[in-house]
């Protein structure tokens, strides 16, 4: 299919009742596992380089990598940066090939934050690149506590930073590797009413299945970002794959094994976001 933008899937997500998975990548092998599993439910797909992405692999390889898997998918794939801290890091991402980048400006002052996104927004745009911030501060489990967002200061934010997309504290936690209480429907239901961006869900592993279809077929949520489940998915074929045979020694064989299993679990995520 072709490399597109976050902006290319999220609005017929938003105007269809679906949402599109934002798949946290660490390497090539989930990276092709997850094209593989989209292409198997015929939906698009993000392909996200976060932090710890990057400490492992530079983002002009990244983006290289990430521009080949779309340009042989027959799926929409979108390679977006996540969790960029700086100017520089969108910056660096876009010149990488990038066609989306999310801004985390959350820890910061309402105003600074507006400030330093509407710049990478508007960086972004000039360069036909989507973006994506956050409004609120999504915690991490084990670690800092979050902070909600108002959904006064979302308008706000979302009105003048002219983002693609918005992310949101509404009860979801980074890092949580099973099924929460769930989010806050009254939150994301007064955060709607006051714009019209899709909505995004960081640390989407935490939130129950049901509740993940019901948002991706009735609210502006139009994303929800994947990492820690599939990463323990991997985890456990990888175990299986090395447990299996401990006279194997060569990684492209062993890897070869985790493939199939990522690929299901995968699809299981996937399914979740179609449309009723």
């Amino acid at each position: 299919m072709s490399l597109v933008t976050l902006a290319e899937v999220l609005q017929p997500a938003l105007r269809q009742g679906h949402a599109v998975a934002g798949l946290v990548t660490l390497g090539w092998e989930d990276m092709r596992a997850y094209v593989a599993a989209a292409e198997a439910e015929g939906m698009p797909v993000i392909l996200q380089a976060g932090p710890s992405c990057r400490e492992h692999t530079p983002l002009p390889v990244l983006g290289k990598m990430f521009t080949y898997l779309a340009e042989n998918a027959s799926v929409p794939v979108v390679a977006h940066l996540d969790h960029g801290y700086t100017f520089e890091d969108c910056k660096i991402a876009i010149e990488s090939g990038f066609t989306s980048v999310m801004f985390d400006g959350s820890r910061k002052p309402l105003a600074e934050n507006i400030a330093e996104t509407k710049a990478i927004a508007d960086m972004a745009h000039a360069a036909g690149v989507s973006c994506e911030g956050e409004i609120g501060f999504v915690g991490y489990s084990g670690g800092e506590n979050s902070a909600g967002t108002d959904p006064e200061e979302a308008a706000q934010f979302a009105r003048e930073t002219g983002v693609d997309a918005m992310a949101v504290s509404v009860g979801n936690v980074h890092l949580q590797q099973d099924a929460g209480d769930g989010l806050d429907e009254d939150r994301i239901a007064a955060i709607e009413a006051v714009t019209d961006v899709p909505l995004v869900i960081h640390g989407g592993s935490g939130v129950p299945l049901a509740q993940r279809r019901k948002l991706a077929q009735g609210s502006k949520v139009c994303k929800f970002n994947i990492g820690t489940e599939l990463r323990m998915a991997f985890g456990s074929a990888l175990r299986d794959a090395i447990g299996s045979d401990p006279e194997r020694f060569d990684r492209v064989q062993i890897l070869k094994d985790t493939h199939d299993p990522l690929v299901a679990a995968t699809r299981r995520v996937l399914v979740g976001f179609k449309g009723a």
